[in-house]
């Protein structure tokens, strides 16, 4: 049988189960196995490792990633899809489809379920451009024992995640997950890959994960924090953005910290390193300024 991320497959089964796309979830089906390939081959899997896929729709991406694994774990939201990925992948002990919404599941206890007996787990998802980000964070804030999360994206939220300081797509969404993880960018998905056609264009995008945060600080809420006051107007410079968010009264004191740690207050949050993000909260905590 041929793979389902063709157009003339994907089209019969939704003509078969009479499926009609809900804009609400986000569903843009993927028909071109050439992008599948190279989704596989950024997550490094193997016959020891595990795959978790979030929202596989009809199977395109699963049976791929069912080729490769020792086990794959989809999880999809939408009930309406279930029988058709039964069907997409037969008999395939070693896949399972899990019914529910990601950011409602328990990730911990799916991961002793489903996963204990590869080496690695890695997150291999086309993920709906609406929920993008909070699932993402879910994954890295919740500390689960991944190796890679490879997945596809909107293009631009792709690039501010990989986006270098100094750079207009660096924010605070490219601090947090370079904090927990080294992205790279895989390539860029044309919006007429998919059926139906989505309005923009996507990408793949590497997450690797890190052994360890990539700066050291003592309270990972207060730097998250920090660096989302840092970037509350992204014109206003470091020392207005930092002094709207802990009081007009404490100008001068702030201008003395900026100063003492070797950062000019007239720069702009986009400007600063997560090493300097982080030498800013550590002097932020010594002298209790904190919000």
């Amino acid at each position: 049988m041929m793979d389902v991320a063709t157009p003339r497959r994907t089209k019969d089964i939704i003509e078969k189960y009479g499926f009609s796309f809900k804009k609400s979830l986000g569903q843009n089906f993927l028909i071109d196995s050439n992008i599948l390939n190279k989704i596989v081959a950024a997550a490094g899997l193997d016959k020891t490792k595990g795959a978790l896929e979030i929202g596989p729709g009809i199977g395109a991406l699963t049976e791929q990633l069912a080729r490769e694994a020792k086990t794959v774990a989809a999880v999809e939201i939408d009930q309406r899809l279930i029988p058709i990925l039964q069907e997409v992948l037969g008999s395939q002990e070693h896949v399972s489809i899990v019914h529910g919404d990601v950011l409602e599941l328990d990730l911990q206890a799916l991961f002793q379920d489903k996963f204990q007996d590869v080496s690695s787990v890695s997150v291999v998802a086309n993920l709906p451009y609406y929920v993008t980000t909070p699932i993402l964070m879910k994954l890295l804030e919740q500390r689960l024992p991944l190796e890679n999360i490879v997945v596809m994206i909107q293009k631009e939220v792709a690039e501010r995640m990989a986006a270098k300081p100094g750079t207009k797509a660096y924010g605070s969404l490219s601090v947090a997950v370079q904090y927990y993880t080294v992205p790279e960018l895989v390539c860029i998905v044309p919006h007429t890959v998919f059926i139906p056609q989505p309005n923009v264009d996507s990408a793949v995008i590497k997450l690797a994960m890190r052994d360890k945060p990539a700066v050291e600080v003592a309270d990972e809420d207060f730097f998250f924090r920090t660096v989302q006051a840092c970037f509350a107007q992204r014109r206003k410079t470091i020392h207005n953005n930092l002094s709207s968010w802990l009081g007009k009264n404490r100008r001068e004191e702030l201008t003395n910290l900026l100063q003492a740690n070797g950062i000019d207050p007239v720069r702009r949050g986009e400007t600063l390193s997560l090493q300097e993000y982080a030498k800013l909260t550590a002097a932020l905590e010594a002298e209790g300024l904190k919000a």
